[in-house]
């Protein structure tokens, strides 16, 4: 709880943000607000620990809502999914009459003609509010998406300032040689994603087919899918990892859980991004069940303290 002797500036500053109509749901979020903290820095000994949007699945979800949640958790880089950015710029909605393919083929015809300057805007809000965004993960990477949507998800990441887009790893060898192909002429990298099915050799005819062709590793789900330590192939692979999702998992595909109570070297891998100084992202993905009591700002703060405590 706040002094009583709260300065007048402050005071002023609340009065300000209540008048603009901005939601402050509790003391940290106001504590949390640009106007009163200097921009979040979540670098840690020279390991960039960031987030992904689905760790805050369970709370209201637009674009500026996901900035304030990161400065909340003094985070400073984001992989950013695809429904806040396109609501952002604009995407159609879908009328409560319409059937699936005729929404699909609207959709398609907006992303294929959509201005990037919605993007841009974006980009400068969390770049001036002090965020990164280094990956977007848009749906519109798909088997069926059509070419003018691929080159859009690319465009948008490029006017968002990624480093790459991510995306499960399709099955279809020939899906990742056409995403291959569009990555190579936007030069922008696509960074994989796996679950349970996650081998050492999972991303080897993905990887061999362009060399804008990459991982996005799952750390927990590797673990629990090969009931082993990613390390060795992280070792392997370095060269090629664009970014990586920490999360806790039990081997034997077992449960998402609080971070440091499953099988999951997060600790380890953290020391051997910051020994070896890997460039590649560290992301916070909260998905283990949230106690009562609590939400998922106040979880993915627990999860970054575990990040400083394990890079310290």
């Amino acid at each position: 709880m706040e002094d009583q002797n709260i300065s007048r500036r402050r005071f002023i500053g609340s009065t300000v943000l209540a008048a603009a109509g901005v939601a402050l749901a509790s003391k940290s979020v106001f504590a949390a607000s640009p106007l009163f903290q200097s921009k979040p820095d979540s670098v840690i000994n020279g390991v960039q620990i960031g987030v992904i949007t689905y760790s805050f699945r369970s709370m209201p979800g637009s674009a500026e809502q996901l900035l304030q949640y990161c400065l909340q958790c003094n985070i400073s880089a984001i992989e950013l999914m695809g429904d806040a950015a396109e609501a952002f710029a604009g995407k159609p909605q879908r009328n409560s009459a319409e059937e699936g393919p005729v929404y699909f083929k609207r959709v398609a015809d907006w992303r294929a003609g959509v201005s990037m300057d919605k993007f841009r805007e974006l980009r400068k809000l969390y770049n001036d509010a002090g965020v990164k965004i280094y990956a977007w993960k848009p749906n519109a990477l798909g088997a069926k998406n059509t070419d003018a949507e691929i080159d859009y998800a690319f465009n948008a990441g490029k006017a968002l300032g990624v480093t790459h887009v991510t995306v499960e790893l399709p099955a279809d060898d020939v899906q990742t040689k056409r995403l291959g192909d569009f990555a190579a002429k936007h030069k922008i990298y696509v960074g994989y994603h796996a679950h349970l099915q996650a081998t050492p050799t999972l991303w080897d005819t993905a990887l061999s087919q362009s060399k804008y062709n990459a991982i996005n590793l799952d750390i927990g789900h590797y673990t629990a899918g090969t009931s082993s330590s990613p390390v060795p192939f992280i070792l392997k692979n370095h060269d090629r990892i664009m970014s990586m999702h920490m999360k806790d998992r039990k081997f034997h595909e077992g449960p998402n859980m609080p971070w440091g109570q499953g099988d999951t070297p997060i600790a380890e891998v953290l020391q051997l991004i910051k020994k070896n100084k890997y460039k590649f992202p560290a992301t916070i993905e909260l998905e283990y069940n949230i106690p009562a009591g609590s939400d998922a700002v106040k979880e993915v703060i627990k999860c970054r303290d575990f990040a400083v405590k394990a890079l310290s």
